[in-house]
C-alpha cells in the first residue's frame, strides 16, 4: 500500500479509499443492494489487511446505518487512531445551515461511536445558506475538536473556489479535499475544478472511479442486484453508452496488454492524472486483492493518450 497527506495537513491516508456506501441496511427508497453488517465488516477487514486506513462514508447513506456498519467495524478490528474516517453533510434537515450542520455532525458522531471525525465533507454546493454561515460554522467544528480536516464533494468549480475565498479572507478553515466526480468515462472536471483544486493544493478523491462498474468489465450491464437496481448509475451513464464503449474496449485492449484487470487500468490512470485516493465501492473482498495490485501498474504517456483519445464532452453530472 502507498501513502499520501490530505492537502496541506499531516493526516495520511492510503491511496485506495473504501467507499462505504455499499454498507447499510438495504431499502427501496435508497439502495438495494447494499451489505449486511456480517459482509460490511468482511469487507472493512479485507481493507485494513490489506493496509487500507481511508474510509468514506455518509449521513445519508442507507438511511445512517452505513456510518454505524463502519463505526462497529472498526471497533472490531482496530483502534481508532489507526484509521482516517470521511462522512458528509448535505442531504439533512437545513443541509449546510448553521444548525443543520452542528446537530448533522453530532448525529454522525454517535452513529460511528467516536468523538472525531477526520475529514468532514460537504456532499453538495447549499444555494439556501450563505456561503460565510456554512464556512464559519465548519471552522468552528474544527476549533472544538469535533473534526480534523475539511473537504468538499460535487459542485461548480465557481462554488468552490468562492467557499475557499470565503474561507481565507475570514481566516477560517478552508477545504483539502475534492471528492468528485472523475473517471475516464467523464472528465468534465478537468476544465475547472481540477485546475482549481491545484490552485489550493486539495487533494482529489473522485467517486466513482470505475464508472459503477463500467469500467471494471466489457459488458456495459451484468446481472447483478447493483447493475439491475442502480438507477443513479443509469442516470450519470447510460446516455452516452454507445460512445463511451469505445472508451470501456481501450481499457479492456491494455488490461490484456499488460495481463491485468480492467479495474487496475481504471485507476492507474487516475494516479497518473495527479489523484490522491479514488474511492472503491466494492462489494466483495476479492475485489480489494486485485484493485491493491494496481500499484505494479505504470502507465506510459502513449497508454494516457491512448485512453483519453476517443472522450468527447459530456453533461454535468454531480453538481446541482
Amino acid at each position: 500500500m502507498e501513502y499520501a497527506k490530505i492537502g496541506n495537513t499531516d493526516i495520511e491516508i492510503s491511496k485506495l479509499c473504501v467507499g462505504c456506501m455499499s454498507f447499510g441496511v438495504p431499502s427501496e427508497d435508497f439502495h438495494q443492494w447494499t451489505l449486511n453488517y456480517e459482509d460490511s465488516s468482511a469487507m472493512v477487514k479485507k481493507a485494513l489487511d490489506l493496509g487500507i486506513n481511508f474510509f468514506d462514508t455518509a449521513n445519508v447513506y442507507s438511511h445512517g446505518t452505513s456510518e454505524e456498519f463502519l463505526g462497529r467495524a472498526i471497533r472490531e478490528y482496530t483502534s481508532r487512531d489507526k484509521v482516517v474516517i470521511a462522512t458528509k453533510v448535505y442531504f439533512n434537515e437545513g443541509k449546510l445551515s448553521k444548525q443543520g450542520i452542528l446537530t448533522s455532525v453530532d448525529e454522525s458522531l454517535k452513529r460511528l461511536g467516536t468523538d472525531y471525525i477526520d475529514l468532514y465533507i460537504i456532499h453538495r454546493f447549499d444555494y439556501d445558506t450563505p456561503v460565510e454561515e456554512t464556512m464559519e460554522t465548519l471552522d468552528s467544528l474544527i476549533k472544538a475538536g469535533k473534526v480534523r480536516a475539511l473537504g468538499a464533494s460535487a459542485m461548480y468549480g465557481y462554488q468552490f473556489h468562492n467557499m475557499q475565498l470565503c474561507a481565507e479572507k475570514n481566516g477560517w478553515t478552508k477545504f483539502e479535499t475534492m471528492q468528485n466526480h472523475y473517471n475516464l468515462l467523464y472528465r468534465e472536471d478537468e476544465r475547472e475544478m481540477i485546475p482549481i483544486c491545484h490552485q489550493y493544493g486539495v487533494s482529489l478523491t473522485p467517486y466513482s472511479p470505475l464508472a459503477a462498474g463500467r469500467l471494471s468489465r466489457k459488458e456495459w450491464k451484468t446481472d447483478s442486484k447493483r447493475s439491475q437496481t442502480d438507477r443513479v448509475a443509469v442516470s450519470k451513464y447510460d446516455s452516452t453508452q454507445g460512445q463511451d464503449m469505445q472508451i470501456v474496449a481501450r481499457v479492456a485492449e491494455l488490461a490484456k496488454k499488460y495481463d491485468v484487470s480492467m479495474s487496475q487500468i481504471a485507476v492507474s490512470w487516475l494516479w497518473a492524472k495527479g489523484v490522491t485516493s479514488p474511492l472503491i465501492g466494492a462489494t466483495k473482498p476479492r475485489y480489494f486483492d486485485d484493485i491493491a495490485k494496481a500499484f505494479d501498474i505504470t502507465l506510459t504517456q502513449e497508454d494516457i493518450f491512448y485512453l483519453e483519445e476517443l472522450y468527447v464532452p459530456h453533461k454535468i453530472v454531480g453538481a446541482l
